[in-house]
């Protein structure tokens, strides 16, 4: 992965998107899906494999760029392209979920289960979790973070939220406009 960490703790479908910062593509190769995969772990219904491959990769970014699209054009206001929600319905789809009834020593239990290599599994779940954000009717309020080179995309918890992150983001910033008031003395 690159030298800049990925911003995570947003809903699971934004920091997917997330992953394509101004710095770069953060899913630049297998290795960084694991990477990525990793740290999300305790949000996914599967650990990360021990290896992934360009297949897997390319599962993951066929839902990540009709998410960013579609996202793109709802926070326009716009309606988000039909191609972009039925990639979306595709990546799904592809691994379907099932809930599998089995016995537990003590009594019969559901556990969800999908088919497909992990790459297609983990596409299919951050398909469903898009489809979730897209339909929630607080999508209406992401926002793009106002940092000037930043293109992160966040979920405020509060009102005067400005930007991605108050440590990455919102320290530069701050820093920023410090400087250029000592420095106009």
């Amino acid at each position: 992965m690159s030298d800049l960490v990925p911003l995570i703790g947003e809903p699971l479908a934004l920091d997917l998107v997330n992953t394509r910062s101004a710095a770069g593509d953060l899913l630049a190769g297998p290795a960084d899906l694991l990477a990525w995969w990793e740290r999300e772990a305790d949000r996914l219904p599967e650990a990360a494999p021990a290896q992934a491959g360009a297949d897997d990769l390319a599962a993951v970014r066929a839902v990540r760029e009709p998410l960013a699209r579609a996202l793109d054009h709802l926070l326009r206001g716009e309606r988000p392209p039909s191609a972009d929600l039925d990639a979306l319905n595709r990546a799904q789809r592809a691994a379907p979920a099932i809930d599998e009834a089995v016995w537990d020593g003590e009594a019969v239990t559901l556990v969800r289960r999908r088919e497909g290599s992990p790459g297609l599994r983990l596409a299919a779940c951050l398909a469903e979790d898009a489809a979730r954000l897209l339909a929630d009717p607080a999508s209406a309020r992401i926002r793009t973070c106002e940092a000037e080179d930043c293109v992160m995309l966040f979920l405020p918890t509060h009102p005067r939220r400005r930007w991605c992150s108050p440590t990455r983001c919102g320290n530069r910033v701050r820093v920023a406009r410090h400087y250029q008031r000592h420095k106009a003395q």
